[in-house]
């Protein structure tokens, strides 16, 4: 029976992430998230954190360190998503649209 992802243990990595050490350099801990680099990287390292790259092309964090940088990544989408709405909106007037 499959455990739905709220109740699941999120120290439970599948496969083989399991007991795998944090990327960052100069941590030991161990990790508790799997990230893809291609999604992650500009966040870990604009957070300030460097990481080792590996052949695999992901990105192990522990907790500390994915919440530093999960704390960028949300404020980051915050002022995209704000500069996003008036940036790409049409200008219209009473209803006729200029282009």
């Amino acid at each position: 029976m499959k455990l739905p992802k709220e109740l699941k243990d999120k120290s439970d990595l599948g496969g083989s992430a399991k007991n795998k050490d944090c990327s960052i350099q100069g941590c030991g801990e161990v990790a508790i998230r799997s990230l893809s680099e291609n999604a992650w990287k500009k966040y870990v390292e604009n957070s300030g954190l460097k990481y080792n790259k590996n052949s695999r092309h992901k990105i192990y964090l522990c907790k500390t360190h994915y919440n530093q940088s999960n704390k960028y990544k949300k404020s980051q989408e915050k002022i995209f998503q704000k500069k996003g709405f008036l940036d790409n909106s049409i200008a219209v007037k009473k209803g006729k649209f200029e282009f």
